[in-house]
């Protein structure tokens, strides 16, 4: 059973992390989300559940602005190939979570680390990142360094690397 978002707060809080979330209407797209956010400040996510040829999934998680060739990811992220969406029964089974709630916050479903996470340096650059803590109901900030931190714990160290086209 993957964690609920009280959960997924809860474990940060034993973590000692600190976030600030903030509940809204869903959202389903970077646009819907720059339109009802308010003011959050930091960087927002837009997040990719992709997988290769040979079966290996990855989340990508890049900048809500940023342009990622899709062609041409599988290169710089290690993939066996070209890579694909994921299909929403392995994104539930992984991760937790439903297609429009992807999120940074997902491997702490991932308990047998099927997933490997991007994120793109360029969102690295930002002090404080914000994603949906396993609801798109939700945007919760993050401290940068809290949120590698948060990931390796659950067994999913970030691989930082340069994704987007920007």
């Amino acid at each position: 059973m993957p964690k609920s978002p009280d959960e997924l707060l809860a474990y940060l809080k034993e973590l000692d992390i600190t976030v600030t979330t903030v509940k809204h209407p869903p959202l389903y797209t970077v646009a819907d989300s720059q339109d009802l956010r308010g003011e959050i400040p930091g960087g927002h996510t837009k997040n990719l559940f992709l997988k290769d040829k040979k079966g290996n999934y990855f989340l990508v998680t890049v900048g809500e602005e940023a342009v990622v060739d899709l062609k041409t990811i599988h290169t710089v992220i290690g993939a066996k190939g070209r890579v694909s969406f994921g299909k929403p029964e392995p994104l539930m089974e992984l991760l937790g979570v439903k297609p429009g709630a992807v999120t940074a916050f997902g491997p702490v479903n991932d308990t047998e680390g099927k997933v490997r996470v991007v994120i793109d340096a360029a969102l690295m650059e930002n002090d404080i990142i914000n994603a949906h803590p396993l609801t798109n109901e939700a945007t919760t900030s993050i401290g940068r360094e809290d949120l590698l931190r948060f990931l390796e714990t659950t067994g999913h160290p970030a691989q930082i690397l340069k994704v987007s086209q920007q």
